[in-house]
């Protein structure tokens, strides 16, 4: 998982929080507000589990939000690794580096939004999309949700 920021049209600033399964690339939530302190990442962690289930591991960066006793205290209780990549090595982290320069160049770089529920509304129309629609060449060139459903398949 990862951050990114942008502005509404008035200039004021706001953050998405990006996840991402690295085995076949679905992403799994843009939460976006103003604010996304590690009480709020836990949350969307949370609705994540609840409908795809626990992670063994999740790779961060050493941002605030990831290092603090709120985020490293719910991973311990939940049993799930934080790995932390190198400070200044974000290619330790590639896919989620990849998957938000698409974010960054398919809408969030090219929209001009006048609100943090426009922001929300678009995030989460362009990821049922992102996962439904648009074929992954890093995956075979099937989208997320296909590569998914092949691996459930066969096992």
């Amino acid at each position: 998982m990862d951050f990114m920021a942008d502005q509404l049209w008035n200039g004021k600033s706001f953050r998405t929080l990006n996840i991402i399964d690295d085995f076949n690339r679905e992403g799994l939530a843009i939460d976006v507000d103003f604010s996304l302190p590690a009480a709020r990442v836990v949350r969307s962690l949370n609705q994540v589990i609840q409908w795809r289930g626990k992670p063994a591991m999740i790779r961060v960066d050493n941002g605030p939000e990831y290092v603090s006793a709120k985020l490293i205290e719910w991973a311990s209780k939940h049993h799930i690794t934080l790995c932390y990549i190198q400070p200044g090595k974000p290619q330790q982290n590639a896919y989620i580096e990849r998957y938000n320069r698409t974010v960054r160049s398919e809408w969030l770089g090219i929209n001009i939004f006048h609100s943090i529920q426009e922001v929300q509304e678009y995030a989460t129309q362009w990821l049922w999309t992102y996962n439904n629609d648009r074929p992954n060449m890093g995956i075979g060139g099937v989208t997320p949700a296909m590569k998914l459903n092949q691996y459930k398949m066969t096992t």
